[in-house]
């Protein structure tokens, strides 16, 4: 009885247990599975593909919004005019040459150093230069 269940049951269960590799392979794919892959990085920021992608999405924003007034009846925009406009309004959005950042991130830059500043003084340390430590803060976080 022995034999019987060595030579003909696990023959059998060494082709399932074979077969069942290709279904675990299938575990999760179908109809309704979503493939995507992984989103890509954002360009950096001032890079020439920033720009690009930021002048093609205003225009797309500016694009629905004639598109959503002409359908209620209304006057439509004029698109290129109005993405030129919006590219006018921002000039913080393109870094100078010096690779300076904003005046806000530099402000608040500026807040952390004084803190840090009267932090020291509270210790009896020297105080730091603050615009040279603000430089120094700007410098790091352009490396990282």
């Amino acid at each position: 009885m022995i034999w019987i269940v060595v030579l003909v049951i696990a023959p059998v269960a060494a082709v399932l247990f074979a077969g069942a590799f290709g279904l675990l392979d299938q575990l999760g794919g179908g109809d309704f599975a979503i493939d995507e892959s992984p989103p890509r990085p954002a360009p950096r920021p001032g890079s020439p593909l920033a720009k690009i992608e930021r002048e093609t999405e205003i225009r797309q924003l500016v694009q629905a919004r004639h598109e959503r007034q002409v359908g209620r009846g209304e006057a439509g925009v004029d698109v290129e005019a109005e993405v030129s406009r919006l590219l006018a309004l921002d000039p913080d959005s393109e870094p100078d040459e010096s690779g300076r950042q904003d005046a806000a991130l530099r402000e608040e830059v500026r807040q952390l150093v004084i803190a840090r500043n009267e932090r020291r003084l509270a210790r009896g340390e020297a105080p730091l230069d603050v615009e040279a430590e603000v430089e120094r803060q700007l410098e790091e976080l352009n490396a990282a």
